[in-house]
């Protein structure tokens, strides 16, 4: 029997999952500090978080959204180009069995979490595993992933795909709202979650089906599993976690040997060993999220300054032009036209 690695507790936030937020009425600060996180999550790129993190996350939305069904809003009325690459390849797919397949092949890129799909007789059932979880999934999350698969089933078909049955673990909601999206009746309070599609649905073809793009998208996708599957350095790991801790101030050896359940001393050995030292790592996660910032007009240079945890922004204006021999302004500016 062949044993199947177990995805990494890593969790991504794409940068269009806060421009939904916000479009549902939640302000990202509100939205993270809710839920405890680091309030540059959003401006740093692409966030990763561990499974407890992004469970806390989903949470927190379910709850200051007032919205029940806020995680179908989310996907339903997102453009399928916000998405991430992982699953925009299952738009191009040649039906709705591919598209799926292909889903599930990818889904570990995005979160820590396997689509589990089953086919008995004329019925396809989609259920979700959480390795790494310790609780119960939180009931957004779900709706996130489920209407994900229900875009994908109508998009990707052109046709109003409904689902033979949709089974969810949580008590009883409003029917209707859960009927009108899915359009079909949902049963609540089962052992698990489930979304099962009729086998005719399945085979249906994808008229917007490329099998040039998959081409091209495959390899890339494929290459980033790999990296998942290559050990993380300590580097790496100090520099993830210093981008989390910047904007509460200049995070020290101490702090971060704590939050990875190291001593200072094995912690500081474990980065001679691979050739750097800890202010070089601070330095270089400063400038990975400086880049990001300064890459929005929409945060202020001080702001940029506060995030990354300077006490003031003339700090921040001279360890810039060391790193860059121009100021951020001037930056700001050359990377806009460039990217024009």
């Amino acid at each position: 029997m062949t044993m199947v690695k177990a995805p990494a507790d890593r969790c991504k936030i794409p940068p269009g999952f806060w421009r939904a937020v916000e479009a549902a009425g939640v302000r990202p600060g509100d939205l993270l500090h809710h839920a405890r996180l680091p309030l540059n999550l959003p401006l740093a790129g692409e966030g990763i978080l561990t499974t407890a993190q992004y469970f806390a996350l989903m949470a927190a939305l379910g709850k200051l959204s007032g919205l029940p069904t806020v995680g179908l809003q989310l996907v339903e009325h997102a453009d399928t180009s916000a998405h991430p690459p992982s699953t925009v390849a299952a738009f191009y797919a040649r039906d709705l069995r591919d598209g799926l397949q292909r889903l599930a092949r990818f889904k570990r890129l995005c979160t820590a979490e396997r689509l589990v799909i089953t086919q008995v007789q004329d019925r396809c059932t989609v259920t979700i595993d959480w390795l790494h979880a310790s609780g119960p999934e939180p009931e957004v999350s779900v709706d996130l992933t489920f209407a994900t698969l229900m875009e994908l089933a109508r998009r990707g078909t052109g046709r109003h795909v409904t689902p033979r049955a949709v089974e969810l673990s949580r008590p009883r909601a409003s029917d209707s709202i859960y009927e009108r999206y899915f359009g079909t009746p949902v049963r609540f309070e089962r052992p698990r979650n489930a979304l099962t599609f009729d086998i005719a649905d399945m085979d249906t073809p994808f008229p917007g089906h490329n099998a040039a793009m998959i081409e091209l998208m495959t390899p890339a996708l494929m290459s980033e599993l790999q990296k998942l599957d290559q050990p993380v350095t300590i580097s790496e790991q100090v520099v993830t976690a210093l981008k989390a801790r910047l904007p509460s101030g200049r995070p020290d050896l101490g702090d971060i040997a704590r939050q990875l359940g190291l001593s200072e001393r094995t912690l500081q050995r474990r980065i001679t060993d691979e050739g750097t030292c800890f202010k070089a790592l601070l330095i270089e996660a400063r400038q990975e999220t400086c880049r990001h910032l300064l890459a929005d007009f929409a945060v202020q240079i001080d702001e940029v300054a506060y995030l990354l945890g300077y006490q003031d922004t003339r700090s921040f204006y001279r360890a810039f032009k060391d790193w860059e021999g121009v100021t951020p302004t001037t930056w700001r500016h050359r990377h806009l036209a460039a990217a024009a």
